[in-house]
């Protein structure tokens, strides 16, 4: 497969789960990628895993972090060739329960991660590669954006305002630069654990296919919607989630 051959992808979150599996996918269709995370030892696990040679380069950091980001992207321009695509998947759920009970502060970093900082990859993106050469851009929000889901105030909140940065985006960045989304639901990853774990059976009974999500599920979406068959497409927010959303409300 060569859809992303010559391309270069900077992929945020990427040492394990969601992130992990769109690298590989980028990487499976020819591309080039930097992978990006807190942790230096998951990103060295996820570069043997991934066994892409010098077509892989890991940039350790916190997604909230300016100078992680300026660092990151000048990485990815200078090794790999370019900043061609950029995918947003670095987030955090630090609480669980009523958003009426909960810390503000709390609040603010769920956001500053989740928000702030996906928009703080895309100026950097922007000023170093993509004004000038385009690019494609995707924003792994969240089903819980579109729906409440019982003790996922922050983080829903958080992803249905990245939703709507991404339309806003999409507006900005066109015609050089496409800005897209995709809304998983509950995905088997350490991230989504305690969203199944111990119950799974129940779980996937709630979801119209009978499943909970795997990450492969995820990478093909974006797979899709970051290659050139998309080209006609910007500003959307696919929705990936077993049917779960047909029902309503997620709780």
């Amino acid at each position: 497969m060569t859809a992303f051959a010559g391309r270069a992808a900077l992929v945020t979150g990427a040492s394990r789960g969601i992130g992990l599996a769109i690298a590989a996918a980028i990487l499976e269709a020819g591309g080039r990628v930097c992978l990006t995370a807190r942790g230096a030892d998951g990103l060295a696990q996820a570069r043997d895993a991934l066994d892409g040679g010098d077509r892989v380069v890991t940039v350790a950091g916190a997604s909230d972090d300016p100078e992680h980001r300026r660092a990151a992207v000048a990485a990815t321009v200078e090794r790999l060739g370019g900043c061609h695509i950029l995918v947003n998947n670095a987030g955090i759920n630090p609480v669980f329960g009523p958003a009426i009970e909960q810390d503000l502060a709390v609040w603010r970093k769920v956001h500053e991660v989740n928000l702030v900082a996906a928009l703080g990859w895309v100026q950097e993106a922007w000023r170093a590669w993509m004004a000038a050469h385009g690019g494609a851009i995707l924003n792994v929000a969240s089903a819980s954006g579109l729906e409440p889901a019982a003790g996922l105030g922050a983080y829903g909140a958080s992803k249905a305002a990245l939703i709507h940065l991404t339309r806003q985006l999409a507006q900005e960045l066109a015609p050089g630069v496409r800005v897209n989304a995709l809304a998983p639901a509950v995905v088997r990853t350490q991230f989504a654990r305690r969203l199944y774990e111990g119950r799974e059976a129940a779980v996937a009974a709630t979801y119209p296919l009978g499943r909970i999500g795997e990450p492969h599920d995820v990478a093909a979406a974006a797979r899709f919607l970051l290659g050139d068959e998309a080209g006609w497409i910007t500003g959307q927010t696919v929705v990936v989630d077993g049917g779960l959303t047909v029902r309503g409300a997620l709780s």
